[in-house]
């Protein structure tokens, strides 16, 4: 595969009005879009355009807008609305694919473009490749509609009923009636729909961080700030807390006693459920490298099993397309039932931990202790340039002692992050004070060859 520019692991991203985050690269996305499209046979190929709350967020659209446009396709404005919402209304509008302009969880002067295919899964790799040389090269400068070739754009009025009405047919004949629950909207695309949602199923809803200004995005608030969530729900009482992050397309949950549960938890409850129910495809969960081998055991005790991917939840989704599995996901929190969506989904996800609440009477205090985890030490680590890691030679030297010392009853992962400019660290072991110790002897080699 050649070295990609502008392509990461999730789409073009980095910070908003400095590139490649432009309008420019936007506009020639659109084109290069609009023009792989309609060579592709479709006369009058249509996207679906939506994002998160960030201030940025308006001036991206308007110039991908106008680049698939100027290409003859027209934009379908989904608005503010989940990453999950627009792969969701591709489907639902038969649309050719869509463009999600968010950043995630990163900060509010970050931003981003990921695309989804026709069928609302993520480009491949191939695919971006193809757009990207059209970005960066004059091939599509010469396509110029004109007339009524000119693509238009049209406004999905009824986006955030849609999205919400598909996530609630996941969970048919569910009642949260009686069920008191916060939730941290991190002042991003969830603002609306997640309570909403809830609000319509009977739940008792107390949001927070629901009102964004294009600048409180991920501010203090949402999944990479699970403490905020944690205090709120000890604050009201709540019988549960969801917290997702910027484009909502990832969980973080509280139980009532304030205690955390991180991804790896919520695959576990939800991949025992799909056992008991047979709906776990192949009788096998799908996870990465960074998830707690807990997992491993927690399956095998209940007939099942647990496959590993690289980092990052596209690869997830791949192994689970490629063996038609049902459930997998990211200990960050994104987490995917393909029975009823193509992404990570936030929402979707809370309601599948809701409806096991509710048949089972069983609070998530309680459903939680499905997984015992092995203890882990993690760390990341702003970097100021990323350098091949073998190349580090106190690194390198710190993590063969340390994986000495495991005696193969554990592990080191160091990797860089696709997205940030942040080196991530994870040591996973019997005795938590040893692999703390270790982590912090690592974190600190990195930080004085390679740390911001």
């Amino acid at each position: 595969m050649a070295e990609r520019i502008l392509f990461g692991t999730d789409g073009i991203r980095g910070i908003a009005n400095r590139y490649p985050v432009t309008p420019e690269v936007a506009l020639r996305l659109g084109r290069a879009v609009g023009f792989l499209f309609s060579k592709e046979g479709r006369e009058r190929p249509c996207f679906v355009v939506g994002r998160d709350t960030r201030l940025s967020g308006g001036m991206l659209e308007d110039a991908l807008v106008a680049g698939l446009n100027s290409a003859g396709a027209d934009a379908l404005l989904a608005g503010v609305l989940p990453t999950p919402g627009v792969a969701t209304l591709v489907r639902e509008l038969h649309a050719q694919g869509g463009v999600v302009i968010s950043a995630s969880h990163n900060p509010a002067e970050d931003n981003g473009l990921k695309l989804f295919g026709a069928d609302g899964y993520k480009f491949d790799d191939v695919v971006e490749e193809r757009l990207e040389a059209l970005i960066l090269t004059s091939e599509i400068d010469g396509l110029r509609p004109r007339g009524d070739e000119v693509g238009i754009k049209r406004i999905i009025a009824d986006a955030s009923q849609r999205y919400g009405a598909c996530v609630m047919a996941g969970v048919p004949g569910m009642a949260l009636h009686g069920m008191k629950i916060a939730v941290d909207c991190a002042n991003g695309a969830s603002f609306r729909t997640t309570p909403e949602v809830l609000q319509k199923l009977g739940a008792s809803v107390l949001a927070f961080h629901d009102s964004p200004n294009g600048l409180n995005i991920n501010d203090s608030c949402g999944s990479t700030h699970p403490g905020e969530i944690a205090r709120l729900v000890l604050e009201t009482g709540a019988q549960a807390g969801i917290s997702h992050d910027g484009d909502a397309d990832r969980l973080v949950l509280v139980d009532e006693k304030g205690g955390v549960l991180d991804g790896d938890e919520i695959l576990a409850m939800t991949a025992l459920d799909g056992l008991k129910r047979g709906t776990l495809a192949g009788k096998t969960l799908v996870a990465t490298v960074m998830s707690n081998f807990g997992l491993d055991e927690c399956l095998a005790s209940a007939g099942g099993s647990v496959l590993r991917t690289a980092v990052g939840d596209r690869y997830v989704v791949e192994a689970m397309r490629k063996g038609n599995f049902s459930i997998g996901g990211e200990q960050s929190g994104h987490l995917i039932f393909r029975d009823h969506g193509t992404t990570g989904d936030g929402l979707l996800a809370a309601l599948q931990v809701l409806r096991i609440m509710t048949e089972s009477g069983k609070q998530l205090s309680e459903l939680r202790l499905c997984l015992k985890k092995y203890p882990q030490a993690q760390r990341n680590l702003t970097v100021k340039f990323k350098p091949s890691l073998e190349t580090l030679p106190e690194v390198s030297a710190l993590i063969a002692k340390t994986e000495k010392s495991l005696a193969g009853k554990g592990r080191v992962l160091l990797r860089y992050s696709g997205t940030e400019p942040k080196v991530r660290l994870l040591i996973e072991g019997p005795n938590q004070m040893m692999i703390n110790a270790a982590a912090d002897a690592i974190a600190a080699a990195l930080n004085k060859s390679i740390g911001g």
